[in-house]
């Protein structure tokens, strides 16, 4: 039993693994980064969190709108709001 749930908390955390880092915006805003230089942080940032995405995509072997529907909420996840 109780390898069952140590198995499942594992599986979680593995899925929400990009989650688990500070969202674009929260490191932006540690930084105190403003106009171009957030901007551009923000940008590659994102980039960033789609290539980590759909790498975990590929892991999973999602395809289809399976595929879409991951990558499009794990680059959110990851963003945050600006």
């Amino acid at each position: 039993m109780h390898k069952t749930i140590i198995a499942a908390t594992l599986a979680l955390f593995a899925g929400s693994a990009i989650a688990a880092d500070a969202t674009c915006a929260v490191r932006a805003a540690e930084k105190k980064l403003a106009g171009a230089a957030k901007t551009s942080f923000m940008t590659k940032c994102q980039s960033d969190a789609a290539a980590k995405c759909e790498t975990t995509a590929d892991e999973k072997k999602l395809h289809g709108a399976a595929r879409t529907s991951y990558v499009k909420k794990c680059v959110s996840d990851t963003v945050g709001a600006e």
